[in-house]
């Protein structure tokens, strides 16, 4: 059962991963370059429409990240005394990413929401930017926290 349990956390840990991360990437690489064309309160109302729809998998993301990582950290390896280092880099940065998203959630995208209400274009230019910036800032922390996971367990980082 111990080792179903483990398997398990394992595959919705990265699973969570790569809804977050890949979500962001194709968001940042794929969906922004494709509005360039569009009305400044066009691609408002488009970015809403998509961030109210992938938010939720974003928070769920979230929770399943947290959940199977202290899982697997307490039953894997007894508490954070024994993991590698490259786990506490993992967890640091992923902290990191959860706390960027919860700003962008609770600040930038709360004021895109209202300058799509109000159809005030200079406020929506001004929250996309911010989520912008954080979004590509969070795409790279992902990036190079799944990078150290794929690699950490070969001691590049003890």
């Amino acid at each position: 059962m111990h080792a179903f349990a483990m398997a398990m956390a394992i595959a919705f840990h990265s699973l969570s991963a790569v809804i977050w991360v890949g979500g962001m990437f194709f968001a940042y690489l794929a969906l922004r370059p494709a509005l360039t064309d569009h009305s400044i309160l066009a691609r408002a109302h488009l970015w809403v429409a998509v961030f109210r729809r992938f938010f939720p998998w974003v928070w769920l993301s979230i929770t399943m990240l947290l959940v199977t990582g202290f899982f697997m950290i307490f039953t894997a390896f007894g508490g954070f005394r024994q993991i590698p280092l490259y786990m506490y880099v993992m967890l640091t940065l992923g902290i990191l990413m959860m706390l960027l998203f919860a700003h962008v959630f609770f600040a930038p995208y709360r004021r895109l929401r209202h300058s799509v209400e109000t159809n005030d274009e200079t406020a929506a230019r001004k929250a996309m930017n911010q989520i912008r910036i954080v979004i590509l800032v969070n795409l790279v922390l992902g990036l190079i926290v799944i990078f150290v996971a794929t690699t950490g367990s070969y001691s590049f980082y003890d």
